[in-house]
């Protein structure tokens, strides 16, 4: 699928893709809380609509964020997983959880575990890509 962004900036163009409400919330989903099917993203606390939740994951999955796909024991239900392209958006994730624990709400518990960005952000990224190894085994 052939792109056609609004201009040449690297953060207009990432914008583009990840830069509506919902779709980094499905992504952050995925990479941690492990969640692959429309039913687990239908429950997350943020309440996406059916239908705007069916638009993100065709939108994800046409620019290869992710992948849907079928279980090996069920053929009837529709997974999807992260691509390396997608898993690649966890620093992103991780630097907008500190800076929203820094800025927007000091009692985060989550910016207060986080002592090495990169430490977390690698071990979220392997424990995902482990994660996806089992499902498709």
């Amino acid at each position: 699928m052939e792109n056609k962004f609004r201009s040449g900036c690297p953060l207009a163009s990432t914008l583009d893709i990840v830069g509506d409400k919902w779709s980094l919330l499905i992504v952050r989903d995925m990479l941690l809380q492990g969640k692959k099917n429309f039913k687990e993203f239908s429950a997350s606390p943020e309440g996406i609509a059916p239908g705007i939740l069916s638009s993100r994951l065709k939108w994800l999955e046409e620019n290869d964020l992710i992948s849907k796909q079928k279980l090996p024991d069920n053929q009837k239900e529709n997974i999807y997983l992260l691509t390396e392209k997608g898993i690649g958006l966890a620093p992103i994730i991780t630097e907008i959880v500190l800076w929203s624990g820094e800025n927007l709400n000091p009692q985060n518990a989550i910016s207060g575990m986080i002592k090495d960005k990169s430490t977390f952000t690698e071990g979220v990224q392997n424990n995902y890509r482990q994660l996806v190894q089992e499902i498709l085994s």
